[in-house]
């Protein structure tokens, strides 16, 4: 079974910066499909960011320019850098793994974190 472990999450105040990471038990994390969703309290989970095994990335409108997603396959590990954060990206963040593609639909992905709460102060 593949696990998912996401760290970084945290209070900052608007215009701030936060880093989350998220490891992967498999051995072969280099092939898997990776990527970022958030949810707010009452409401859907939304598509931040995904990465191709190869490296490809993309991202939603809302965060594009101010976030940035990576991996490094020597750690078993995908980031999200998260600057210029806004009170509305306040949510838990959920990392999230696929065997196929990256995709921006939850329902596409395998495997799932348990999320880390990012709240942004005005």
């Amino acid at each position: 079974q593949v696990q998912l472990v996401e760290s970084g999450g945290g209070l900052v105040q608007a215009g701030g910066s936060l880093r989350l990471s998220c490891v992967v038990s498999e051995r072969i994390f280099s092939s898997l499909a990776m990527g970022w969703f958030r949810q707010a309290p009452g409401k859907e989970r939304d598509f931040v960011s995904a990465i191709s095994s190869s490296g490809s990335t993309s991202y939603a409108e809302s965060v594009r320019g101010r976030f940035t997603i990576s991996r490094d396959n020597a750690k078993n590990t995908v980031y999200l850098q998260m600057n210029s954060l806004k009170p509305e990206d306040t949510a838990v963040y959920y990392c999230a793994a696929a065997w196929l593609r990256p995709a921006v639909r939850p329902y596409e992905y395998n495997y799932w974190g348990q999320g880390t709460q990012v709240t942004v102060s005005s």
